[in-house]
């Protein structure tokens, strides 16, 4: 397998035993999940140079900070996102300057795009010929897409009550589908389930060291586009791929010098499925699955996530923390940033509602705040227009 210069190996994230850049996906001890490990001379020289240079276009200008060259990685020039400053949002909620980091500008339209050029790189690169996920939809139509890329057919498990839109896009890019009965767990134990008997290469949430190392490179952008790190980043939370892939990239920036301060994260998420906002305000370091989720949100209706304590413990060593809200507040806040012109999936306006809620909670100050938004509103669009329609609109 070809990898960069500076890749190690990998280290577990749950009992810190160490492999080799030839070791598995998941730890041979415990089963936990990997992360990459670099070499901390090969990653200060990159940081510098990176930092220095000219602000990344596409993820594959930072692939000195990833475990596979840029030739190797399927990319559709993923990465590169604009981050959109938004004036009204920050005179109405109170910090001094609010960002939007706006993943919908990506390929296939989300984030998951930057998960999957990695994650479909190590597929390819052990010689997989089949890949395949449970997913609640987005990251199925990215795995069709860079799965199609890298000339590799992939397969989703979809729950019935993902958005059509993301159904039809993964067999539009030639991807094979299942759809589910129910809501996402559903969909997962069938992915369990078939996977007993299939040789796929996983993509599914954690079963690789891959898909959070793709998501890391929003940090490192943040890094070069922000200036110095902003103060507070709200993501909006499923499983925590993207969180954690945050707080590696920033984790990795400051080991070197290259920023000073780490920013504060905060995890987002419904009301209705918050299993990480109730364990951390709960002082837990385990999530609990949530026995009903219910949530219009569909993209963070994950009761059970996989990265739940990774994600607390990023919050906790950032200070920042947790903000459930209500869907009805979320979609406000979504089509309200909407009708300023700032077009956002109502799975980002997640993040929106938090930031009122934290700043009428007086936990945030004049200072800057990032809010992620995963996803194309197009997505989600009949969401932020059935709102709009409760209302009279």
């Amino acid at each position: 397998m070809q990898y960069t210069d500076g890749l190690d190996g990998f280290r577990c994230l749950d009992c810190g035993t160490t492999f080799g850049v030839d070791g598995p996906n998941r730890c041979e001890d415990c089963h936990g999940p990997l992360e990459p490990v670099y070499d901390e001379a090969v990653l200060s020289e990159a940081h510098d140079q990176l930092l220095a240079g000219e602000e990344a276009d596409e993820l594959t200008a930072l692939a000195a900070v990833l475990p596979f060259p840029s030739g190797a990685i399927p990319t559709l020039d993923e990465g590169g996102t604009p981050t959109v400053e938004c004036p009204t949002l920050a005179e109405d909620s109170g910090p001094e300057t609010v960002y939007l980091k706006d993943e919908a500008r990506n390929a296939t339209g989300g984030i998951t795009d930057r998960e999957m050029a990695v994650a479909v790189a190590a597929a390819d690169a052990e010689g997989a010929s089949d890949v395949a996920l449970p997913t609640t939809g987005n990251a199925g139509h990215s795995a069709a897409a860079y799965a199609a890329r890298a000339g590799l057919d992939s397969t989703s498990f979809v729950p019935s009550r993902a958005t059509f839109e993301t159904k039809a896009m993964i067999n539009v890019h030639g991807g094979e589908m299942n759809v589910v009965g129910g809501r996402y767990g559903d969909a997962a134990d069938a992915f369990a389930d078939a996977s007993e008997d299939e040789d796929w290469f996983s993509l599914a949430p954690f079963d690789t060291p891959y898909r959070h190392e793709g998501a890391k490179t929003v940090a490192y952008e943040l890094a070069q586009r922000v200036g110095d790190p902003p103060d507070t980043v709200i993501h909006p939370t499923a499983h925590g791929t993207g969180l954690l892939g945050l707080y590696r990239g920033f984790r990795e920036l400051a080991a070197t010098g290259a920023v000073e301060d780490l920013p504060r994260l905060y995890a987002a998420q419904p009301e209705g499925c918050a299993p990480i906002v109730d364990a951390f305000d709960a002082g837990e370091s385990e999530t609990t699955p949530v026995e009903h989720p219910d949530t219009i949100v569909g993209s963070l209706e994950i009761p059970d996530p996989d990265g739940g304590e990774y994600v607390l413990d990023a919050l906790t060593e950032t200070d920042g923390g947790a903000v459930a809200v209500d869907d009805k507040d979320l979609l406000e806040a979504g089509t309200t940033l909407a009708s300023e012109g700032v077009p956002i999936s109502a799975t980002g306006a997640t993040a929106v509602a938090a930031l009122e809620a934290l700043t009428a909670a007086g936990a945030l100050d004049d200072e800057s705040v990032v809010l992620v938004n995963p996803a194309t509103a197009n997505r989600e669009a009949d969401v932020l227009r059935s709102h709009l329609m409760s209302k009279g609109i």
